[in-house]
């Protein structure tokens, strides 16, 4: 669990030098805003020295400002509401390109995630899946576009593939009683975390299931059910949660398992395009070719 910064602070705040004082008064005060602003910055804001600033992180316990900075960016992820991060994001968006601007954020998500991505908790989940008896996919309100991304194709690959319906606690429960240590779960949950897909985790794991989690932090409560971790930056953009990175992480899963299972794939088509032609499922168009 990452450090409560604000607590450290508060606690620390007697014994602070003048100039830490209004650092450490200007954070616990204005989180939000110090969360995206460079050392430079706020030294300029509470007026001190940017080598203030960074020794100020290391004097309550980080080994840089950017690791203070993350952490306050956490704390905005688990605290504020989508009312007050979208605030912050339109302040940083306001007056500039924004198709340039929030491409330029999301391209920065998928190259933070790609940086941080624990490749061998990758490669468990992809040996996983392929071995399950059954998989259970779930993810709420805008996370259950990347369940269903995700159900669709493992289901051309997997006879046993439940996208567990979440329009209720008690319909998402009756889908999943019969789950057990053969199969698996995977839990999709991004900010504003769903009580309801950590409670449905805990259920898989106390049944024997191997649980598998995509969120955006190992702090994030999903996390502490998972078996198996899977990370994609997620923050959001005015009041879209922005899902490249997740969407990304889902791809390589996609593809993983399917070079892991690519007889079973070429059969699925194989069967596929003949019902597609008997049935004219799909317009042709002379030079057009590939799968939906």
């Amino acid at each position: 669990m990452p450090m409560d910064l604000l607590a450290v602070i508060e606690r620390n705040m007697p014994g602070f030098s003048k100039g830490q004082k209004l650092i450490g008064r200007f954070i616990t005060q204005h989180y939000d805003k110090a969360a995206f602003m460079t050392a430079a910055k706020l030294g300029d804001t509470v007026g001190v020295s940017e080598s203030t600033v960074v020794r100020f992180a290391t004097e309550v316990g980080f080994e840089g400002y950017p690791q203070l900075q993350k952490n306050l960016q956490e704390i905005i992820r688990n605290r504020l509401t989508t009312v007050q991060r979208m605030d912050i994001i339109n302040e940083q968006i306001a007056g500039s390109d924004v198709l340039t601007r929030v491409l330029a954020l999301d391209s920065e998500k998928i190259r933070r995630t790609m940086e941080e991505a624990d490749r061998n908790a990758f490669d468990q989940a992809v040996e996983a899946i392929v071995g399950a008896r059954e998989v259970y996919i779930l993810g709420i309100r805008s996370s259950s576009m990347l369940a269903s991304f995700l159900a669709f194709y493992f289901n051309q690959i997997f006879p046993h593939v439940r996208c567990v319906n979440s329009n209720s606690t008690s319909e998402t429960f009756e889908q999943m009683f019969r789950i057990g240590e053969e199969d698996i779960f995977i839990a999709i949950s991004f900010p504003r975390y769903s009580q309801r897909t950590l409670k449905a985790a805990r259920y898989a794991k106390s049944r024997g299931a191997k649980v598998i989690a995509l969120t955006d932090s190992t702090s994030a409560p999903l996390a502490q059910a998972a078996d198996i971790l899977l990370l994609a930056r997620s923050e959001m953009a005015s009041f879209v949660d922005s899902l490249v990175a997740p969407l990304s992480v889902i791809n390589a899963l996609i593809v993983a398992v399917g070079l892991k299972k690519k007889e079973e794939i070429s059969r699925t088509y194989s069967t596929l395009e003949s019902i597609w032609e008997e049935y004219q499922v799909y317009e042709k168009t002379e030079g057009a070719g590939g799968n939906p």
